[in-house]
């Protein structure tokens, strides 16, 4: 037993004192919220000029939502579903490196499923794994971090899609789980962080000239870039660091504010390193929406990141193909909605532990057959010896 319960019992009895308190100082914070969205709700033009104000001469680092052409308050309602419309769905999943292991390597798995409405075929189902052993591992080079590792998942899931979508007629949309703005690709002051920014952007201009509407998907959203413009708007410039309604997230005020099936504004993402995607080209700016996909008195809030090529006002007609399809995909899921396919496409891709034991042995077997020997390490066969394994796996 590693949890101490008798030490923790009083914290858990405080939390439970200080959670109605803290629940009616939020619900006071979000009342002001809502009440500025409505009275900040037209002013698309100014509250962009104010943004970009702030950025430029008071604080450059400004994480937030930035309007686009609709009303902050904007609900558009589901629209009807295109004929023939193809989803392509990719998820990953890795082996992390481990010292410890007899073999020092790594693993990647992607698992996409596909499939067209109107179609009476089964979704076609396709799995690539790719394993990273010896000279491959270059540590003086390119150290493969975990982060390092997760970047390469996620380059390869949009390679995937962008391969398959250029073999489907449109209209296609691609969906990969989470969001396309990569924390593993900020373009940093070191050459694998500028080269993994360039695979990654890279791979979206494919998906771009595939023709596909990319997006991502993200189940129970934390963000506050609404909550942080609404701040922003309702203060001087010179104190547009204050966080007044800190606490507050945006899935509070599009929670009541969205009906079933109904998506809001398109917004765009002021940041630092959402800029490097449209300073490569406008149609990589990023951009997102929140999407009710839940039902009449239980909603479920879910942000969807597009980029600009999918965003554009003229481009109206992909925006509703993508809010379409995740709102029928959601549905199919009944009271746990989330999109079908990227549900399949991660049960396809996850590598399970009994998968990864497995592999190390095959591993293990090979070298012995040409007189080589493989050993965990005296810390790792300690802990086996214990029954304190752990795979570190992410899907």
């Amino acid at each position: 037993m590693s949890l101490d319960f008798q030490q923790i019992h009083e914290q858990v009895r405080q939390l439970g004192e200080n959670a109605p308190g803290r629940e009616r100082r939020l619900q006071v914070l979000r009342q002001q919220a809502c009440a500025l969205l409505t009275a900040n709700a037209h002013e698309v033009e100014a509250l962009r000029q104010k943004v970009e104000r702030i950025v430029r001469s008071v604080d450059p680092s400004l994480r937030c939502a930035l309007p686009v052409t609709e009303h902050l308050d904007a609900c558009h309602p589901e629209p009807p579903l295109p004929e023939g419309v193809s989803v392509l769905a990719a998820d990953g999943s890795q082996i992390f490196l481990d010292h410890h292991a007899p073999v020092e390597y790594f693993l990647i798995n992607i698992g996409t499923i596909q499939m067209r409405y109107g179609d009476t075929q089964p979704p076609k189902i396709t799995v690539e794994s790719d394993l990273q052993y010896g000279e491959a591992i270059d540590f003086a080079k390119d150290y493969p971090s975990e982060e390092r590792i997760s970047l390469l998942r996620d380059l390869r899931e949009r390679e995937k899609l962008a391969e398959l979508a250029l073999q489907l007629s449109p209209p296609v949309v691609t969906l990969t789980d989470g969001p396309l703005e990569l924390w593993g690709a900020k373009g940093g002051p070191d050459e694998a962080s500028r080269q993994g920014l360039d695979d990654y952007l890279e791979a979206l201009t494919r998906l771009q000239a595939s023709g596909a509407i990319t997006a991502g998907y993200e189940d129970r959203p934390t963000e506050d870039y609404v909550i942080r413009l609404l701040e922003v708007a309702s203060q001087p410039d010179e104190d547009a660091r204050q966080r007044p309604l800190r606490g507050v997230r945006d899935a509070d005020l599009f929670r009541s504010l969205l009906g079933p099936g109904e998506r809001s504004a398109v917004f765009e993402i002021q940041s630092r390193f959402a800029s490097l995607y449209k300073r490569r080209h406008e149609n990589l700016a990023l951009h997102f929406f929140y999407l009710n996909v839940g039902r009449a008195k239980h909603p479920s809030l879910a942000r969807v990141e597009i980029l600009g090529w999918v965003a554009q006002e003229q481009e109206k007609d992909k925006l509703n193909t993508l809010h379409a399809v995740l709102t029928s995909q959601c549905r199919t899921m009944g009271t746990r909605p989330y999109p079908y396919l990227l549900h399949r496409a991660h049960e396809t891709a996850r590598v399970t532990p009994d998968e990864k034991n497995q592999l190390e042995l095959m591993m293990g077997v090979e070298l012995r057959k040409h007189g080589l020997t493989s050993e965990e390490s005296n810390k790792q066969g300690l802990k086996n010896l214990a029954g304190k394994g752990r795979y570190k796996g992410a899907g």
